[in-house]
């Protein structure tokens, strides 16, 4: 059954799983070497969320932090620390844009304190992101340090403004975002290089990354 009216022929339904069909091809050549086809389908997977987000009028905001994120995808489908730089500015980009969405959307946040399960999903995400700052600062060269700390910074405040939603499926979308970048963080910088839990990382960070964006979005398209 497919989400969207008209069936899997319908634009909307084709363009959700030509991006799931993108994750899928880019999940089987994770562990290739860089190359222009990688890079395409890591950045159409959720590139074509942003398509499906216009087709079906969805929030401006929620366009272009998809937009920002593909951006981001494209410089981390590279190698070194150039793109590495540039995908965490163009993610950046993209948490504001979440934060401003889910505060648009939101109740404010005087809901984190008005219902307790809100704010105790809140404090979790909270504790998540302070633990992998701590561990990072540790091991992450002074250069790195300021850029990913601001980053961490607008991971937790997207973190925080998630729950301020009624929308279950964008709530457990920044959950699995915040959960994926802990793991990315951990397999950069906190691995030694022959770890054998590298690959499995790996592929558990792609995967809860894109579940993520889809749940975001598919939180805001059908609510």
């Amino acid at each position: 059954m497919m989400p969207f009216p008209g069936g899997i022929d319908a634009n909307p339904n084709a363009t959700l799983l030509f991006s799931i069909a993108a994750a899928a091809i880019y999940a089987f050549a994770l562990e290739l070497s860089p190359r222009l086809a990688r890079s395409a389908a890591k950045t159409l997977a959720v590139g074509l969320l942003a398509v499906l987000a216009v087709m079906q009028g969805g929030p401006l905001l929620l366009v272009v932090a998809l937009a920002l994120s593909a951006v981001g995808d494209a410089f981390l489908s590279r190698d070194g620390e150039k793109a590495f730089l540039g995908g965490l500015a163009s993610f950046l980009a993209a948490h504001i844009a979440y934060i401003a969405l889910f505060l648009e959307a939101g109740g404010g946040i005087g809901l984190l304190t008005a219902e307790s399960w809100r704010g105790t999903i809140a404090l979790a995400m909270a504790a998540l992101v302070v633990a992998m700052l701590a561990a990072l600062w540790r091991r992450v060269g002074p250069a790195l340090r300021v850029p990913i700390a601001i980053y961490v910074a607008a991971i937790l405040a997207m973190g925080i403004s998630a729950p301020t939603t009624s929308f279950f499926w964008v709530i457990a979308g920044a959950v699995l975002f915040i959960v994926s970048d802990g793991l990315l963080a951990a397999e950069r910088f906190l691995l030694a290089a022959t770890s054998p839990h590298r690959l499995w990382m790996r592929y558990a960070v792609w995967v809860l990354y894109y579940a993520a964006q889809l749940a975001i979005t598919l939180g805001f398209l059908l609510a």
